[in-house]
């Protein structure tokens, strides 16, 4: 969608929801910001307000399926939110040992629940004019799973195929679904990765591809290249040869 004046994103307190939410910032548009944390949304809405964007915050956790519920209900009493893009999200891994199942129930919880509850309620309001964009924040690690980050991955893997597959479903009624996979960002999630990230990418920069791809209505918004081709090139090969491969991957931190 070119030119969305009523913007919803989640996980805008830093990283890519930040450098979206300053991407699309300009007079006249309204943003709907959400976080759980008041400081960093703050300092997000200052940067948004000096480009003359609208910006309005609201403090509160994807994983609460009322309170999102009723923040997009509220939103739409006065404003028909033309983009929603689910973008908060965490990330956690194997290093020191095996995944614990509180840590996979929690990436899951925020990773996948979080996305539902958050573009459902924005769903059934954009049935009802037949218009509208969601955006779901993957990754290039939903393409493979990864022992190195279990659930991060499988996480990831869910809400890129449920996204492709709304796409599918919600295209017939005018509203467009998009994914969008990025490769490393640099981020706070990502600082605190202690192995080397190839083609690790500022957010600034990852906001203006995704918002282009978001323009022209791409189904999949995949980046930077050269790692996204590494990926896809390793779904196609026998796990033979990938299983050692990515065994001995580095672990990423747990939670």
């Amino acid at each position: 969608m070119k030119n969305p004046k009523n913007i919803l994103i989640s996980g805008a307190g830093s990283g890519i929801g930040r450098a979206l939410a300053v991407a699309y910032s300009k007079p006249n548009v309204n943003l709907f910001l959400c976080g759980r944390n008041l400081e960093k949304l703050q300092a997000t809405k200052i940067l948004c307000e000096e480009l003359k964007a609208n910006v309005l915050l609201e403090i509160a956790d994807v994983c609460d399926e009322v309170a999102m519920k009723n923040w997009i209900e509220k939103i739409e009493e006065n404003h028909e939110l033309d983009l929603v893009i689910a973008n908060a999200g965490i990330s956690a891994g194997t290093a020191g040992g095996l995944e614990s199942f509180a840590q996979v129930k929690k990436i899951f919880s925020t990773n996948l629940n979080g996305v539902l509850n958050l573009i459902h309620p924005a769903i059934e309001k954009m049935k009802e004019r037949r218009s509208g964009q969601i955006a779901l924040v993957s990754s290039l690690a939903g393409f493979r799973g990864l022992p190195s980050s279990p659930a991060y991955s499988a996480s990831k893997s869910a809400v890129r195929v449920y996204g492709e597959a709304l796409r599918g479903n919600l295209g017939k009624i005018g509203i467009a679904v998009n994914l969008i996979c990025p490769g490393y960002i640099k981020t706070p999630m990502t600082d605190v990765n202690e192995f080397p990230m190839p083609f690790l990418m500022a957010p600034e920069k990852c906001a203006q591809i995704v918002k282009r791809g978001l323009e022209q209505n791409k189904s999949r918004i995949a980046f930077p290249f050269p790692l996204y081709f590494v990926v896809w090139l390793a779904t196609l090969l026998s796990t033979k040869i990938t299983d050692p491969i990515f065994a001995k991957l580095p672990g990423k931190k747990s939670l």
